[in-house]
């Protein structure tokens, strides 16, 4: 079946746009964003999360989560992190590709577009992220990438290759925590080759991580269904946050998943881009333990 892209309503937003091949399905608001508000098999569970009171509306004074995916400006600072996408966006679609461009940002000089390639069968998604610099000053920025998923799954992100000591002296990554990060936490279990945390709506305690690997991934497994995301980083490029190219973090409403590029320096008019491959499974984990976890994720990923 050929992608089949059309314009709709939905949840309460009258200008969205669906893309579906039949197998799976994406929903972008083009009244605020860009946001990517849906991606699911095609009639099945929204695998992000949607805040329901959220949802239709436009226009506030204050940036708003909503859910879905969205793409910001790395670091995270307090400023130019939160500039509002509370405004209609322009969309533009041809055969299976669909381009979500928001008007430049006043906060930031900033202009953000979110580009989804759907394959023709399958569920695998290209999404492209591009970021330029419409301000008259260079910026030194980076391309953060939050997926925010449905409350009571499991995310479930990779480490670099394992080895042995003293075979492997080297230090392979970073570990990444912040202040309010707590390794007693019993959402948090841990395997040789994985991190897990597990999206608890009865806990608000916030919690995250972060570190990098060549091969960044990040899984969540929801109610027999698992949703991928994966993003290449190349060696040798500073990224933000102590060196993260993944972030994973819960509080009591949602689970992000979050691929972090390189710092850029953009000169006006300068772009920087940064591609995820989305893919979704029929899939559960019977355990938190390396074999089963290879079992259900590592067939599924691109090598």
């Amino acid at each position: 079946m050929s992608v089949i892209i059309e314009k709709q309503q939905w949840k309460g937003w009258p200008n969205c746009w669906r893309l579906s091949n039949g197998t799976v399905e994406l929903i972008v608001t083009q009244d605020v964003g860009p946001r990517v508000m849906r991606y699911a098999f095609a009639g099945g569970q929204n695998l992000f999360k949607e805040f329901t009171e959220q949802l239709g509306k436009s226009g506030e004074t204050g940036w708003c989560i909503r859910g879905g995916h969205r793409l910001w400006k790395g670091p995270e600072d307090r400023h130019a992190t939160y500039a509002l996408d509370n405004s209609p966006i322009d969309i533009q679609a041809s055969s299976n590709t669909l381009t979500a461009t928001q008007m430049v940002e006043p906060e930031t000089g900033l202009q953000k577009r979110i580009e989804l390639q759907l394959a023709s069968t399958g569920s695998e998604v290209t999404v492209k992220h591009t970021i330029w610099n419409r301000g008259l000053l260079p910026v030194e920025i980076a391309a953060w990438t939050p997926t925010v998923m449905a409350q009571s799954g499991l995310g479930v992100t990779g480490f670099p290759p394992r080895g042995t000591h003293p075979e492997d002296l080297e230090p392979t990554n970073p570990l990444i925590m912040w202040a309010f990060t707590d390794l007693t936490d019993p959402r948090w279990k841990f395997t040789n080759k994985y991190l897990t945390l597990r999206q608890d709506p009865a806990n608000p305690r916030p919690q995250k991580l972060g570190h990098w690997n060549a091969h960044t991934f990040g899984a969540y497994f929801l109610n027999g269904e698992i949703f991928l995301k994966e993003f290449f980083p190349t060696r040798g490029m500073a990224h933000p946050e102590f060196g993260a190219s993944f972030e994973i973090f819960t509080n009591q409403d949602f689970l992000e998943l979050e691929t972090m590029g390189p710092f850029m320096k953009l000169a006006k008019d300068e772009a920087l881009t940064h591609v995820e491959h989305w893919s979704l499974h029929k899939g559960s984990l019977a355990e938190i333990s390396d074999a089963a976890i290879d079992a259900a994720i590592r067939p599924l990923l691109r090598t």
